[in-house]
């Protein structure tokens, strides 16, 4: 994907999904601070940050990009939990960012470095205590500048590290990269921009046969791509672009989150979050459903979410608002005990969240609900004590079948099978 390059200097406009991607990111990486920094004793956190595709920092209106988003968050994180941490008697938490800004235009680096002056001189100024951000700029292709970049994280012993890889104008970021971020550090995630044209061009150019049989489940022209104008708005045209992004990224990490950017042209941009913990994709999703309608999917509500037949009544759009979640509650109700007697009669709540956060887009409410609230399953402590409330369930907890079953027709009757 290759577009003309963004003239920062004269300013450059802020496009609908970017403004709805952005506002994902900032409220996922504020959740990802409070998770990562929850503990009452830690005084330290380190991480690195690196925007491969980082632009000028600031659009034509004023609206921050991902680089000073990211700074901002990190201000308000340090100031608020240190407050925190001082009314009750916590130890202060240091935290330590490497931001890693890369981009292939230098004049974007040059207005970058001159939008993100006025934070670096507040920070190094002690105007925000308990936070030091140590900034570097690289002008390369991302590609090129990965391996590079690589090495010196881990020279440096950076275990958190988040890779933003928006890439406007620029070549799509490859697979091997992609899975070399998830395998190289444990605790990385990866939020990746990308038009489905260009998915669609690559699958057309490298896997053509394979591309036209997943077009012809749902009776699509072979060429899609010229099409994608008329076609971009349907529903169902979502749910196998949703399946193509998902067969060839799937494999890229433990947690692939494949939902497309909800805008006005349609379903174009596909915003996928991978991360190697399910916690991260529970916090993802929860984030989606606070931003209804920011992202979308069309498929199943409750688990196995690709798993549908576009034909059925179960393959509607989800939009991460309440009719989508009414529906995934409905389903949950039947989704999760199934899951759970392929086990056996009982699961450990962590396993059960490795099992299913690759796999839903519902909410983490629904599903504690639809544990505590099913007749046939109960939820024990390691001390063996009930749990009887959705939002006091532990990972250390276990999901149990009940030996005796509801009256509940459905499940008595696949319980028997």
């Amino acid at each position: 994907m290759v577009t003309k390059p963004f003239d920062w200097a004269a300013g450059v406009e802020l496009p609908e999904h970017s403004r709805r991607k952005h506002k994902v990111i900032e409220e996922y990486f504020t959740q990802y601070l409070q998770v990562r920094c929850q503990i009452p004793h830690q005084t330290r956190f380190k991480l690195a940050i690196v925007d491969g595709f980082a632009g000028g920092g600031r659009y034509k209106a004023g609206e921050p990009g991902s680089p000073l988003i990211f700074v901002e968050v990190l201000e308000r994180f340090a100031a608020a939990a240190n407050i925190k941490r001082s009314s009750e008697g916590m130890p202060s938490l240091d935290i330590h960012c490497r931001l890693i800004l890369n981009d292939l235009s230098s004049q974007a680096l040059d207005v970058l470095r001159s939008n993100l002056a006025p934070y670096q001189a507040r920070i190094e100024g002690g105007g925000v205590p308990h936070l030091s951000i140590e900034v570097d700029y690289w002008n390369r292709p991302f590609e090129e500048a990965y391996p590079l970049i690589a090495h010196q994280l881990e020279a440096d012993r950076f275990p958190n590290v988040l890779f933003n890889l928006d890439q406007a104008g620029h070549q799509w970021v490859s697979l091997p990269t992609i899975r070399d971020i998830m395998v190289r550090f444990r605790r990385a995630e990866i939020f990746y921009t990308f038009m489905i044209s260009s998915l669609l061009a690559f699958l057309q150019k490298r896997e053509p046969v394979k591309l036209r049989r997943q077009l012809s489940m749902l009776d699509m022209p072979e060429d899609v791509v010229e099409r994608l104008d008329e076609l971009a708005s349907n529903d169902r045209w979502l749910g196998l672009a949703e399946r193509l992004v998902y067969e060839a990224f799937g494999a890229c990490a433990p947690f692939v989150s494949p939902f497309s950017i909800t805008n006005p042209e349609g379903w174009r941009y596909w915003l996928i979050h991978f991360a190697n913990e399910p916690r991260a994709r529970q916090v993802y999703n929860d984030v989606l459903h606070a931003n209804s309608s920011m992202q979308g999917h069309y498929g199943r509500a409750g688990l196995q979410m690709l798993a549908f037949d576009p034909s059925q009544s179960d393959a509607q759009l989800y939009l991460f608002d309440q009719r989508g979640r009414d529906r995934a509650q409905d389903q949950l109700f039947d989704d999760v005990p199934r899951l759970i007697s392929g086990f056996g009669d009982a699961i450990e709540v962590a396993d059960f969240y490795r099992q299913i956060y690759n796999s839903t887009p519902a909410h983490s409410d629904d599903i504690h609900q639809a544990i505590v609230g099913h007749p046939d399953l109960e939820v024990l402590t390691a001390l063996g004590g009930k749990r009887r409330k959705a939002d006091r369930i532990n990972r250390d907890d276990q999901i149990i079948l009940k030996r005796q079953s509801s009256f509940f027709p459905m499940f008595r009757d696949w319980k028997r099978k």
